[in-house]
C-alpha cells in the first residue's frame, strides 16, 4: 500500500515485509497467478523482455475486468515502474477497515488525495465479489433495526455464525449469497439500491448511507441505471492510479511480479 506501484505483488522474503500477509489482504487479495501468466504472455510480445512493469499489468488488468463483467471502460495512464520494496504496517494502516463509519472513510481517502464522491464511487466496487463472515458478524449480529434490515440479517446469520464459521462468504452487493446467482459477478447498481434499503454487507458499507453526507450520492448511483455511477467509479479509478507512482529512474521493471530483480 505504498502506492499504485505493484507492491502488493511481492511474496515474503528476509527483507520484504510482504502486503499479503496484511490484516486487510490475507485470503482475501488473490490471483496472483493471473498476473504472474499476463505477465509471462506480455514479455513474450515484447520480444522476451521485461518492458512493461507489473504495477501497469495489475492497472489494467483492474480495468479489463470491470469491462467483463458488463462495467465501464476507462484510458489507463500507463508508465509506472514496480517498487524494490513492500510494507505490510502500512498496508493495515491505510487500508480502509471493513468496520469504519464515514467520518473515518472519509479521513482515510482524503490522505490519499480522495475526495467524498471518490470513496462512494470507488466503494461501488463492492458490487462485485465476497466478504468473509469474519468482518460482518459484529454487523448482523449486534446493529440495530435503524441501520440494517432485520430479515437481510437473519438470512446472513444462517451462514455466518456466532461463534464459527469465519470464512463463510456473503456477497459484498448485499444480494442473496449463490454462486449461481449472477449479481456477486455482475457490475451494476445493485449495491446502491440495497444499501438504501439497509442491506450493506459492511459496517463501512452501510456508512455511506446512514443520514450522513453521502446518502444523496448512493441515491442517485442506485438509480438511472447506474449511468452516473460508471461515469464516476471510471473517472475515479483513474484518480487511484495515480495516487503515488513510481516513474522515470524511480523503482524498476520486474522480472517476475513476485519478487525484486536480482
Amino acid at each position: 500500500m505504498q502506492g499504485c506501484d505493484g507492491s502488493i505483488l511481492l511474496d515474503a522474503t528476509p527483507t520484504i515485509d510482504s502486503e499479503k500477509t496484511a490484516l486487510p489482504n490475507n485470503n482475501s487479495a488473490r490471483g496472483f497467478e493471473v498476473i504472474d501468466m499476463i505477465k509471462a504472455e506480455v514479455d513474450k510480445a515484447c520480444g522476451g523482455k521485461p518492458v512493461v512493469s507489473c504495477a501497469d499489468i495489475l492497472a489494467v488488468a483492474a480495468r479489463d475486468s470491470v469491462v467483463a463483467l458488463g462495467g465501464p471502460s476507462w484510458e489507463v495512464q500507463l508508465g509506472r515502474r514496480d517498487s524494490t520494496s513492500a510494507s505490510r504496517t502500512t498496508a493495515n494502516n491505510d487500508i480502509p477497515s471493513p468496520f469504519m463509519d464515514l467520518p473515518a472513510l472519509k479521513s482515510s481517502f482524503q490522505k490519499q488525495g480522495l475526495n467524498e464522491r471518490d470513496l462512494v464511487a470507488l466503494s461501488g466496487g463492492h458490487t462485485i465479489g465476497f466478504s468473509q463472515c469474519q468482518f460482518f458478524r459484529n454487523r448482523i449480529f449486534n446493529e440495530t433495526a435503524d441501520n440494517i434490515d432485520a430479515e437481510f440479517a437473519r438470512e446472513r446469520r444462517a451462514s455466518c455464525f456466532a461463534g464459527s464459521g469465519d470464512a463463510n462468504l456473503g456477497s459484498l452487493d448485499g444480494s442473496p449469497t449463490r454462486f449461481d446467482d449472477g449479481s456477486p459477478a455482475r457490475f451494476d447498481g445493485s449495491y446502491f439500491k440495497n444499501l438504501v434499503e439497509k442491506k450493506g454487507l459492511l459496517h463501512s458499507d452501510q456508512a455511506l448511507f446512514a443520514g450522513g453526507s453521502t446518502d444523496s450520492v448512493v441515491k442517485g448511483y442506485g438509480s438511472n441505471n447506474g449511468r452516473s455511477f460508471w461515469f464516476d467509479f471510471a473517472s475515479s479509478m483513474v484518480k487511484m492510479g495515480n495516487i503515488k507512482p513510481l516513474t522515470g529512474n524511480r523503482g524498476q521493471i520486474r522480472v517476475n511480479c513476485r519478487k525484486v530483480n536480482a
